[in-house]
């Protein structure tokens, strides 16, 4: 069994300039799992750079409220909610309310480094 806890769970500037927390990911240990979780964190005012990943990823919004853009599309997003991002589409979320936007990221097959393309 593997526990690990947000406040003990080193965190860092994402390349999309989120606060991200890796918690989860097989690439770096063993797990018998074929996707990567992180916790993630946008500022209020500010957004995510432009990304896409070879890989399918799942956001769950936990707290706060945000304008999700994947492809073409655009969509207000808040806490309870779940984003399916496609492989390979272009997608970036702002935080658009007052408070801090924290949602989980879900990524199949686990993320690398080789496989997100910031632009």
């Amino acid at each position: 069994m593997i526990i690990r806890s947000l406040d003990d769970t080193a965190g860092f500037q994402a390349g999309d300039s989120s606060f991200l927390k890796e918690m989860l990911n097989p690439a770096k240990e063993p797990l018998a799992i074929r996707y990567s979780l992180a916790h993630a964190e946008v500022a209020p005012g500010c957004q995510t750079r432009p990304h896409r990943l070879t890989s399918a990823e799942v956001y769950v919004i936990l707290e706060g409220h945000g304008l999700m853009h994947v492809g073409a599309e655009r969509a207000e997003v808040a806490a309870g909610q779940a984003v399916y991002i496609p492989p390979g589409e272009v997608q970036r979320i702002e935080n658009v309310g007052s408070g801090p936007l924290a949602f989980l990221c879900i990524v199949d097959p686990a993320w690398t480094p080789g496989s997100e393309e910031v632009l």
